[in-house]
Order: C-alpha cells, then sequence, then structure tokens
C-alpha cells in the first residue's frame, strides 16, 4: 500500500506540474485540486485489473487532455472526474453543483448510459451517445479520445477477450476517428495498441522485422540525409531533417491491402523535412515547401509523377504536407515529407488548431448535418458502420462529365458515384465509362477521375454490390432495394466465407442467434466490426480442433526469376515433400521473369507457414505471397 500512494502522490505531481507550466489562473488550478480530491476520495477502495489503486486512471487520463491534447482547465476536471457518475455514488446533480454547468456537462456526455434494453448494443448505444455529444462540444469527443488512448496502453492487465473486444472497439472506432479529428500521434498509437493486441503472434514478427531493417540500413539513410542538411543550411533554411520507420500498423495495412510481403513493402520509412523560418525568409509557407522541394531534388533524382501536394487542398483533417518520392543510395525510393513547423502542429493537434476565423466549425456542421441524414435513414443495425465510412476516410475528388465536382472517401467505387448522384442512377446503373474506359460498376476510383454512368432501363442490383461500396448512401440505397426482392432463407454457417479461418490461425468467435459459433481470423474486418459493436457475444475460446482434418483452399503467387525449373520445384515441394494436394496452377514467363499463381489445400496455419518459409528459400524466388 505504501508502494501504491508512491504511486498516487508521484501521478498527482506530474499532473499539477503541467498544470503549472499552463499559466491557468489560480482558480482554475484551485478548480484542477479540488476535482482531484473529490476523484480520489471517491474512486479509494477500486483497483483496476492490475491491482493499482483506481485513481491512477482519471490521474492519467486528465495528463493526457492537459499535456498531449491541450485541453483547458474545465476539460482537465472533466477527465479526473469522468468515472465518478458512472462508477460512485456521486451525481451529475453533485459534479454541477460543485464545478459549474460546463464541467457537469463534460462529464454527464461521457457517462455510459445503463439500461435493461439496449436500442442495437451496449457498444453501438455508447457509440451514439458519443457523437451526439458534438451537438454540445467536441471537447466531449476529445475527452473519450484521452479515456480510450490510457485504457489502451494498460490493456496487458485484461483477459485475453476482453482485450481483443476493446482493442477491436478501438481499431474501428476510435483509431479513425482522432485520424478524422486530425489528431496523428494518438491516432497512430491506438492503431499499433490494436494491431498488438488484436493479433500479438504478427505485431511482434513484424516490429522484428521493421527493428532489423532499420538497424541494418541506418547509416545508409543518415549518408543520404547529409546532402540535403548540408543544401538547406548553405540556403540559411532552418529546418530538421530526419528518417522514422512507419509504424507497424501503417506496414502491415500496407501489405493487407496489396497483398505483399515485408520484403515487398516500398516505403518502410519516411524522411520528414520540418523547416521553420520561411517568415524571416520573406516566404509563405507553400513557397518554402516549395523550394526546399526544389533544393532536394537538384541533388537527387525524383520518381517521376511522385509529387503529391497538400498545401493548398488540404485534407478534411486539415493535414498539410508535400510529398515527393526520391532515388535513395541502396537504389530504393525514399518517401519523403516537407512540413513547416505550424503545420505539423495541426498534424498533432488536429481539430484543435484554428487555420481561419471559421476553425473547426465548418467540419462540425457538418458532422451534424450528417448524422442528422443517417438519423432519419433510420435506427438499424449498421448505423455504425455507415458512420465510420462516411466519415473516417481520407477523401477524393471526382468529376461527373460536366465537371461537377463530387467529393468521395477513399477506396469509393463507381456504385458510390452513382448513388451519390442520385438513388434512382444507382438503381439504374449498368455500367462506368471512367476517363472514356469502359469499366465495371464495381471499379474503385481515384482522385481526378472523370465518371459517367450508363443506365439500363431496368433495375438490376446484386446482393454482392453491398461488398463494394463505402458509402451510407449506397449502403442505404441498396438496402432499400434489396429489401423490396422476395426475401432468402438465411442458413447460417460457423466458418467466415471471407477470411477463411483454419486451425493454427489468431481467431475469434461470435455466439449467433441460432446458438452457433461464428469463427474469424482476428485480423478479418467483419470480426472487428463485431468484435466492437456486439463485444458481449464473443466466445472466450474457439477450438477449432475439430477442422484439422478438413483441407482449405490457400492461393499462392511467386515472382521469380527463370533459371532453375522452378515450376517443378514447386510441384515437387508442394506434392512431394510436404504431401499436400495442388489444386489450379497457373505460370506464365515475360523477359525471363516468371509469375506462377497455384492453389494448394492445407490443414493448418503452420502448413502455410511451413510451405513459405521454403518457397522464401528457393534460389531466384524475389516476390511470395498467399491470399
Amino acid at each position: 500500500m505504501e508502494d501504491f500512494d508512491l504511486m498516487v502522490l508521484k501521478a498527482r505531481n506530474e499532473l499539477f506540474a503541467c498544470v503549472d507550466n499552463r499559466g491557468f489562473s489560480d482558480e482554475e488550478v484551485d478548480m484542477v485540486q479540488r476535482a482531484f480530491e473529490l476523484a480520489e476520495e471517491a474512486h479509494r477502495p477500486q483497483r483496476r485489473k492490475s491491482g493499482e489503486p483506481y485513481i491512477l486512471h482519471p490521474i492519467a487520463v486528465a495528463m493526457i487532455v492537459a499535456n498531449e491534447i491541450g485541453l483547458g482547465a474545465n476539460p482537465i476536471c472533466a477527465a479526473l472526474l469522468h468515472d465518478v457518475v458512472e462508477d460512485t455514488d456521486y451525481t451529475v446533480k453533485d459534479i454541477r453543483e460543485r464545478f459549474g454547468d460546463d464541467v457537469a456537462t463534460l462529464v454527464n456526455v461521457v457517462t455510459k448510459r445503463k439500461s435493461e434494453k439496449y436500442e442495437t448494443s451496449l457498444q453501438v448505444d455508447n457509440y451514439k451517445q458519443m457523437l451526439q455529444s458534438i451537438h454540445y462540444d467536441i471537447r466531449a469527443l476529445l475527452l473519450k479520445l484521452a479515456d480510450r488512448l490510457h485504457n489502451m496502453r494498460t490493456l496487458k492487465s485484461m483477459l485475453p477477450h476482453k482485450q481483443l473486444k476493446i482493442a477491436s472497439e478501438t481499431d474501428y472506432f476510435y483509431a479513425p476517428l482522432a485520424h478524422r479529428l486530425g489528431l496523428y500521434k494518438i491516432k497512430t498509437e491506438l492503431e499499433n495498441l490494436s494491431f498488438r493486441y488484436r493479433q500479438p503472434n504478427e505485431y511482434e514478427e513484424l516490429r522484428g522485422q521493421i527493428s532489423r531493417y532499420v538497424a541494418s540500413h541506418a547509416e545508409a539513410a543518415e549518408s543520404w540525409m547529409n546532402p540535403i542538411r548540408a543544401a538547406l543550411g548553405r540556403r540559411g533554411i532552418v529546418a530538421s531533417v530526419s528518417c522514422e520507420p512507419r509504424s507497424a500498423y501503417s506496414i502491415w495495412a500496407k501489405m493487407q491491402e496489396d497483398c505483399i510481403s515485408f520484403s515487398e513493402v516500398e516505403h518502410i520509412r519516411i524522411v520528414h523535412i520540418v523547416y521553420d523560418n520561411w517568415k524571416q525568409k520573406g516566404m509563405t509557407e507553400k513557397e518554402m515547401a516549395l523550394f526546399i522541394y526544389g533544393v532536394i531534388t537538384n541533388i537527387y533524382t525524383e520518381k517521376p509523377s511522385s509529387m503529391n501536394s497538400y498545401l493548398d487542398v488540404c485534407k478534411d483533417n486539415n493535414y498539410r504536407s508535400l510529398h515527393c518520392k526520391l532515388m535513395g543510395n541502396e537504389g530504393r525510393w525514399m518517401e519523403v515529407h516537407i512540413a513547416s513547423t505550424d503545420m505539423m502542429k495541426v498534424s498533432n493537434q488536429g481539430c484543435l488548431v484554428e487555420r481561419d476565423e471559421h476553425g473547426i466549425e465548418r467540419w462540425i456542421d457538418n458532422f451534424k448535418r450528417v448524422l442528422k441524414e443517417l438519423a432519419e435513414q433510420g435506427k438499424g443495425v449498421r448505423f455504425m458502420e455507415d458512420v465510420r465510412s462516411t466519415f473516417y476516410e481520407d477523401d477524393i475528388h471526382v468529376f461527373t462529365p460536366k465537371g461537377k465536382m463530387i467529393i468521395l472517401p477513399k477506396g469509393a467505387t463507381a456504385i458510390d458515384f452513382a448513388f451519390e448522384i442520385h438513388n434512382k442512377v444507382g438503381e439504374q446503373m449498368k455500367f462506368a465509362v471512367i476517363n472514356d474506359k469502359l469499366c465495371s460498376v464495381k471499379t474503385v476510383l481515384s482522385k481526378g477521375d472523370r465518371v459517367r454512368i450508363g443506365l439500363d432501363d431496368t433495375p438490376s442490383i446484386d446482393q454482392s454490390w453491398l461488398d463494394h461500396v463505402i458509402t451510407y448512401k449506397a449502403r442505404t440505397g441498396i438496402r432499400r432495394f434489396l429489401n423490396r426482392q422476395p426475401a432468402k432463407v438465411n442458413e447460417g454457417f460457423v466458418l467466415c466465407p471471407h477470411c477463411h479461418p483454419i486451425s493454427g490461425d489468431e481467431v475469434i468467435g461470435f455466439r449467433l442467434p441460432n446458438n452457433k459459433v461464428e469463427v474469424h481470423r482476428c485480423d478479418c474486418r467483419k470480426a472487428i466490426e463485431l468484435a466492437a459493436e456486439r463485444g458481449d457475444s464473443i466466445e472466450r475460446e474457439v477450438d477449432m480442433t475439430e477442422f484439422e482434418n478438413q483441407a482449405f483452399s490457400v492461393r499462392f503467387h511467386v515472382e521469380s526469376v527463370n533459371k532453375d525449373q522452378l515450376l517443378l520445384t514447386i510441384v515437387s515441394l508442394v506434392s512431394g515433400q510436404m504431401k499436400l494436394s495442388l489444386g489450379n496452377l497457373q505460370s506464365t514467363i515475360m523477359d525471363d521473369i516468371v509469375s506462377t499463381d497455384f492453389e494448394v489445400y492445407v490443414h493448418s496455419y503452420s502448413e502455410i507457414k511451413q510451405l513459405k518459409d521454403a518457397l522464401s528459400a528457393l534460389p531466384n524466388v524475389y516476390g511470395l505471397r498467399s491470399y
């Protein structure tokens, strides 16, 4: 207990040292002190799962609010008190009488509502409550993000099934929310922590690969950056030049998106050039960024068409920077981000930095408008999916044949585009013409695309369209059309048909209404969504032994140099050495580069790993992936 008392005292002193540095008034400091005393008294009997005094949690949340997010005295008090109403006998009225309406309202917004019956589920209802808080003040969302960040930092003490539930919520909702609010550092940490607890084996393996890569290439990176530092210094530009590895989650997501291995990821590291003295040079931020771009492209060869500017048209979360790719000294392209110190501040503090007289208000107004539209669409179980897809993706700008700009989330398809124009256009679309090329309606759009929709008099929406849209307008329109069609019987299933889990995979199960258990791989997007929305249905243990004798189809793609009878070696390895059954096999050769695709039937994840290791060890194999 003496050790615990010292821990509380140390945490309390760190918080008040931060408060003192913020320059608050005496009245504000006194209010924070009273909030701490009330929280400490209210939570005194309570312990966290780790056995530590519970008061350490609200102190830590208050530290994040004060130091990492930079909010004022009232949100700091609300952070200290955020669990008092939910977990003790104190009420919102008590908070209001002692600390005023502002603190009481913030505490009330972040307090979970207990009910005997929930509209959808406890988790979804809590998400809705939190989203509606933006009608009052965006600080409530930031307070919940701080709470979630500390919970993730201390998730180790929780039981595995609780870790999966909380990590999935974080990946599905909180990390994208932090991204949309422009809180890049918090978003990145939440993503990595979620990845760590959802897929611990993959996380540790990838983290080791990143560490080894960075260590082996550190000297080369420094020698590459030194000429840039010298050139900027000669021109009197005050700038830092550093090389940082991308986060484990970011690299993993890239591997999943492109179906590639770690060795095939093009940019493991990013070079950051952060400049400071543009005003002293009589330049605008944009002029200085372009000047630096000219300096570094005079030193190193630029990859054609690699320059991507977020200087004039920034992202919706206010992110601004200039990106380009330059040839490195190891024969690989180096990704470079050029930004001012002010731009980096926006990247860290996001929505809290007012860029003009309207600040964040425009974004909040848009948030409110879409929430209202979603509410008018109904209160179905897909509410969170619609909200997430509407707000939590980067935007792209595409154009109609007449030049009208349409803003869609990154990853949107021609179907999304059609429904954005009008529901009738979406229902009757037959094909798309993108940049004068005939394309499927399921084609993913890129920024700057010109899109024309081909129509048919007879609506013919397919159920599979739901897997190829991400906007709530398209999802709602498709569901409305399908609901008018004759209903089909849902037969149910045990193994997820999308991620195809097998014995040895890191898996998670969900109890269905028919009492069957639906099994998913932990990285399955459907599993993350279910855990985030219906965490109480998670099965604590999933026994996959009954599937050990069942064969599952896995596809492999191998890129190699045309030498040493590779095809014969693969067949011998799979069928002869590992005694596995081969399915379809196709091999093409172009300029002595062999692309081989084959199907193999395995019984467990260990067989996949053993086969991948064996194929990777073959001479002249340069690319390998399974899917």
